[in-house]
């Protein structure tokens, strides 16, 4: 049985197959980001579910594709957890972007993500191309849904948020000082927590120009950091995974005509793509 993972910061699917791609189950836990969540949270995190318990003598591949996974360290964390719980598998743990090519494409291309984080490759039709690593929350993840968060925050604190709109934020969210430096500074996933604010924008039942030219402004820098970097960029399509970008397409469309770029697809959740390509390229191969 081969089981297959997305992991996200603030959430992970985990789907089981048989080896003949038929759906055993499909399952859920918290976010499962190895360098942002200390060691013993992860492990909670996954023994907690039952489901998953079921079969840990069961499983005999684990393909897990997860934010935070880029770099040696967290990566290593994560596999020696998968493996002492999953103890009869091979356990692979790859980076997400790698999921995310899976889901949008088999040509050439730059795939972006856009979700708690975010994230960029070049595929060139049989391998990825990262040039530039991701350093996570504090330093890059433009036109995330940290990215975002921050910016709310931010704005309502210095007074730059419109009046109407400071006022249903307060409603929505707990802005006590103390409560955002807690989270943000002393609880797992504090990238995962600046994300939930994010749901500010797009619930909201119409676009004010105050969260256009918000998302405008984080797109445009996602562009300039994280796609006009690569040569290919006006050559190819670039496709989006994520809920940000599924949210943002029309911003991203606009955005897009401004620099002349090709939109490719955009995936809202790249793990039913992986059920596809593990279909067609991995299962019986």
């Amino acid at each position: 049985m081969t089981l297959i993972t997305d992991g996200g910061s603030t959430k992970c699917d985990w789907i089981l197959l048989n080896s003949s791609g038929e759906i055993l189950f499909k399952t859920r836990t918290e976010g499962l980001n190895p360098a942002v969540i200390p060691q013993e949270e992860l492990y909670n995190r996954i023994v907690a579910n039952s489901q998953l318990q079921n079969v840990f003598k069961e499983v005999t591949q684990l393909d897990f594709y997860g934010a935070g996974c880029g770099t040696e360290t967290p990566k290593k964390l994560l596999a020696e957890i998968l493996q002492e719980l999953f103890e009869s598998a091979t356990v692979v743990v790859q980076e997400d972007l790698t999921a995310a090519v899976y889901a949008a494409t088999t040509q050439p291309g730059i795939v972006c993500i856009l979700g708690t984080g975010s994230n960029s490759c070049y595929f060139d039709g049989s391998k990825i191309h990262t040039p530039i690593p991701a350093l996570g929350y504090s330093l890059m993840d433009e036109a995330s849904g940290n990215y975002f968060g921050k910016k709310l925050i931010t704005d309502y604190y210095y007074g730059r948020m419109p009046k109407q709109i400071a006022t249903q934020f307060e409603q929505e969210f707990n802005l006590n000082a103390d409560e955002i430096k807690l989270n943000i500074y002393k609880k797992p996933n504090p990238n995962a927590y600046l994300a939930s604010f994010a749901q500010f924008i797009f619930s909201a039942s119409e676009l004010n120009d105050y969260f256009y030219q918000l998302i405008k402004k984080g797109i445009e820098e996602f562009i300039e950091c994280r796609i006009l970097t690569f040569p290919e960029a006006t050559k190819v399509p670039i496709h989006f995974i994520g809920s940000i970008a599924h949210f943002s397409e029309t911003i991203i469309r606009d955005c897009f005509r401004t620099h002349n770029l090709e939109l490719g697809n955009i995936v809202r959740r790249p793990i039913d793509g992986l059920i596809n390509y593990y279909k067609e390229n991995k299962l019986n191969h």
